[in-house]
């Protein structure tokens, strides 16, 4: 049996505004935000405003909201950082690398040669996160 969403969890806490975020974009199904310990600049993460604990217990069309999502952060960070890519990661369970149960979708803007940092290595300067922020907001307009 699949364990039950928690609406506990930090993302929860953003999305009711108990804990402060780098918004970057929110509508009435979704909420994306920059990472505070980003593996590459600009990474940021969505998350459908629906509690779901990961891919495997969301609703189909509440995941699929959150993919379309996903690609406009990404078009947006692509320009936003002049990055040679984009990579996506999706985590679902502990086994599967999941730390925080709430559905969320990593958008990492890529630079051709650069690895990405390890997880959870390294937090950022908040001056860092709010240009990150200010830059994507101004992509996605």
């Amino acid at each position: 049996m699949a364990a039950a969403y928690d609406s506990g969890n930090i993302f929860a806490k953003i999305l009711r505004g108990e804990l402060p975020c780098n918004k970057v974009y929110e509508d009435d199904r979704s909420f994306a935000f920059l990472d505070i310990m980003p593996r590459t600049p600009g990474h940021t993460l969505v998350i459908p405003k629906a509690p779901a604990r990961n891919i495997l217990d969301v609703a189909p069309d509440d995941f699929a909201y959150a993919m379309r999502i996903a690609q406009k952060i990404a078009i947006a960070a692509k320009g936003a950082f002049s990055a040679d890519g984009i990579t996506l990661q999706q985590f679902s369970e502990a086994a599967g690398g999941q730390v925080v149960f709430h559905l969320h979708v990593h958008v990492m803007p890529r630079f051709a040669g650069v690895a990405l940092l390890p997880p959870a290595s390294r937090k950022e300067e908040p001056e860092v996160l709010a240009e990150h922020t200010r830059r994507l907001i101004a992509a996605l307009a």
